[in-house]
């Protein structure tokens, strides 16, 4: 443990002079800013860890002394000092799992109908309303990029954006497949159907994290398809871009003019090809340390919402709420907390098998 303190300590100091002459280089200064803060909390505690560490070294020596009540100090202070040295050690390891870097930013989330038709339909317009209440009750924002009605109420498919701090990483779980199983209301025999929607989760990149050529890119303008009456578009305002070499295409066509509808389309695309390289990555350098939890994998069935027994189930931690009304108006704060402890509980184990 103390060779791995020392190790950070030096990488902090190394951060810390890096930064002090980096210059003019704005993205570098980024860059070390946030690989120095993500080292803070740790080089704290290797400080502490350190101090306890001397002093527990100066309470042995003190207990070979030919003295009966030094002797028994050191002894005390040993029992008060051992158990902090062994908590210091968890809370080092913890810090040394390497974090997610976008678990601080906003979340880009992509609904889309799957089986079901309206239905499916309906209950991801159903979906979209509990993220937006689950971001309220936290306080943060909702923007909605671009979305596709049907007339009952129901959204083939809705893009949109939530901003607040460590939203993706809370949200970046209920990436997967959400099954609904209920009574339709046009259903006369009173039939259960199973339908799905699809839940995309992508955190918001910086513009520097992804570098995109123009010559890749196609864009075109359309008219928005808006809610009629006085207010409806006249104007070409909605943008759609298709990055060429990867066929990934965005719209956006919910902001008032085409600027600013360029600009949250070319949001979105950055999100959406920086998971596509870190997944790239991901899967080359180690794909049996792959987590299960949360993978992002649009295939895995992950949550049912079953409506005759008010009750949803997490499949990835086998955990049932029986407040169905509750989960879909925004408390589903009872499946996130289990998934990122089980999360964690992952990433810590690699400590130990690193250790080995």
């Amino acid at each position: 443990m103390l060779e791995k303190i020392k190790s950070i300590e030096e990488k902090y100091l190394e951060l810390a002079s890096a930064l002090e002459n980096v210059g003019d280089d704005y993205h570098r200064a980024v860059e070390i800013s946030k690989e120095k803060s993500e080292l803070e909390d740790v080089f704290e505690k290797a400080r502490q860890y350190r101090e306890i560490a001397k002093q527990i070294e100066e309470a042995n020596q003190i207990i070979d002394i030919d003295d009966a009540e030094l002797r028994e100090l050191a002894v005390l202070d040993l029992r008060t000092l051992e158990p902090q040295l062994e908590i210091l050690e968890s809370e080092i390891k913890a810090l040394l799992v390497p974090s997610d870097p976008r678990d601080k930013r906003n979340v880009i989330m992509e609904i889309r109908a799957g089986a079901g038709g309206d239905e499916a339909a309906l209950f991801a317009a159903e979906l979209f309303r509990m993220y937006g209440r689950y971001a309220e009750k936290r306080r943060w924002k909702v923007e909605v990029a671009s979305q596709n009605e049907i007339g009952i109420g129901g959204l083939k498919e809705i893009s949109f954006m939530i901003k607040g701090d460590g939203a993706y990483s809370r949200l970046k779980f209920e990436s997967g497949v959400h099954r609904v199983q209920r009574v339709p209301s046009t259903e006369s025999s009173g039939r259960i159907h199973t339908s799905t929607v699809t839940v995309a989760v992508l955190a918001e990149v910086e513009e520097f994290d992804v570098d995109i050529n123009n010559n890749d890119l196609r864009i075109d303008v359309y008219i928005s398809a808006g809610a009629g009456g006085q207010n409806v578009q006249k104007n070409s305002t909605a943008v759609r871009i298709t990055h060429l070499p990867t066929g990934i295409v965005v719209s956006c066509q919910d902001e008032r003019s085409q600027l600013q509808n360029r600009l949250r389309a070319m949001g979105i695309l950055r999100a959406k090809l920086y998971e596509l390289e870190l997944e790239k990555r991901q899967n080359a350098y180690d794909a049996d340390r792959k987590s299960q939890v949360g993978s992002g994998d649009r295939s895995e069935k992950i949550r049912t919402y079953n409506f005759p027994q008010n009750r949803v189930t997490d499949h990835r931690i086998n955990i049932s709420s029986y407040n169905l009304p509750s989960v879909m108006d925004g408390e589903i704060d009872v499946f996130i907390d289990e998934l990122r402890m089980q999360n964690e509980t992952d990433r810590l184990s690699t400590i130990g098998e690193d250790d080995d």
